[in-house]
C-alpha cells in the first residue's frame, strides 16, 4: 500500500528533482557567467526576499491586530522561500531561470539561520513565548545539492552538449513538469486527507491577510528591482520568487518544531491559492508592465 510516507520521502523530492534538472535543460552556461557578472540582480532579489517579506508579514499582523498565533504564522510563511515551485513558475513564464535557481540556492542555506531567529522573535513579539528552533546545515545543504545543484547541473550540461535536445525539450516541459508537481502534490493531499483539516469559517477567516501578504510581495518584489534599474524580465522573475513561498517548510517548523497547528494553519492557506495567484500576477507583469 502506498502511504503518505512513501510520497513525501520518495515520489516528491525525486520529483522535484525532476523538476529542476527539466528547468536546467533551458539554462546556458552564459546564463550562469552573468550571475557573477551581474552580481546586483542576486543581491536586490535576496534583499526583497529576506528582509522586505518579512517586514511586510509583520507590518501586516501589527496594523491589523491579527491573532497572535495567526500573526506569528504570517510572519513564518514570510521566511521560508519558495524552493522549486517558483522556479517552475518561473520556467513556465519564461522568467530568468538562472536568477531564479541561484537565489534559492543561496536563500536556503541563509535560511537556515534566518528562520529560526524570525520565528522566535514574532514568537516573542506576539505570544510572548521563549522558544528555540533549530534546523540542520548539513541536512539542509545536502537537501539543497540532491533537490537543486545537482539535477539542475546535469540540465545545464545537457544543454551545452546536447542544445538542440534540450531546445526541443523546453516547451513539451513548460505543460509536462506542472502536471508532474500536481499530480505528486494531489497524491499527496489524497493520502493525507482527514489530518489536520481546516474548515471553512477559518480559511476565510485566514484568507484576507494571506492574501493581502501575496499581492504586496508580489508588487514590491517587482517594484523593488524596478527602482535599482533591473531588466524587466528580472523584475517579474524575482516578484515570482517573493511571491511563492514554501508552505510545506513553514508547515513543519509550526508543527513539527514549534507543535502548534494553529500556527500552520495560515501556511495552509496561502499554500492552496499562491501557486496559482503568483503565476497569473508573473505572466501578467511579463505582457502587460
Amino acid at each position: 500500500m502506498i502511504t503518505t510516507n512513501i510520497f513525501t520521502e520518495i515520489f516528491l523530492p525525486v520529483t522535484l528533482a525532476i523538476i529542476t534538472l527539466g528547468i536546467g535543460l533551458s539554462i546556458s552556461v552564459q546564463d550562469i557567467r552573468n550571475i557573477f557578472i551581474q552580481p546586483r540582480n542576486i543581491s536586490v532579489g535576496l534583499f526583497s526576499q529576506l528582509v522586505l517579506l518579512p517586514v511586510i508579514a509583520f507590518a501586516i499582523a501589527v496594523i491589523t491586530g491579527l491573532q497572535a498565533e495567526l500573526a506569528v504564522g504570517l510572519v513564518l510563511i514570510s521566511i521560508c522561500p519558495g524552493g522549486a515551485t517558483s522556479n517552475l513558475v518561473n520556467f513556465m513564464i519564461r522568467g530568468n531561470v538562472a536568477l531564479s535557481l541561484s537565489i534559492t540556492v543561496v536563500n536556503g542555506l541563509i535560511t537556515v539561520f534566518t528562520i529560526p531567529l524570525i520565528a522566535m522573535l514574532a514568537l516573542e513579539i506576539f505570544m510572548h513565548q521563549d522558544a528555540r528552533i533549530h534546523l540542520s546545515f548539513i541536512d539542509s545543504v545536502g537537501q539543497i545539492f540532491m533537490l537543486t545543484v545537482l539535477p539542475a547541473t546535469i540540465g545545464i550540461l545537457i544543454r551545452r552538449y546536447r542544445t538542440e535536445t534540450a531546445k526541443k525539450l523546453e516547451n513539451p516541459l513548460r505543460y509536462i513538469l506542472p502536471i508532474l508537481l500536481f499530480l505528486v502534490f494531489g497524491g499527496v493531499l489524497f493520502l493525507e486527507r482527514g489530518d489536520g483539516e481546516i474548515d471553512l469559517a477559518m480559511f476565510f477567516h485566514i484568507l484576507p491577510y494571506t492574501l493581502a501578504l501575496n499581492v504586496l510581495a508580489y508588487i514590491s518584489g517587482f517594484y523593488v528591482p524596478r527602482w535599482f534599474g533591473l531588466s524587466k524580465r528580472n523584475q517579474f522573475t524575482i516578484a515570482v520568487e517573493v511571491g511563492l513561498q514554501n508552505s510545506t517548510l513553514a508547515i513543519f517548523v509550526a508543527t513539527r518544531l514549534l507543535d502548534n497547528y494553529t500556527i500552520a494553519l495560515v501556511s495552509v492557506v496561502y499554500g492552496s491559492f499562491s501557486f496559482f495567484t503568483t503565476w497569473a500576477f508573473g505572466y501578467l507583469s511579463r505582457k502587460f508592465l
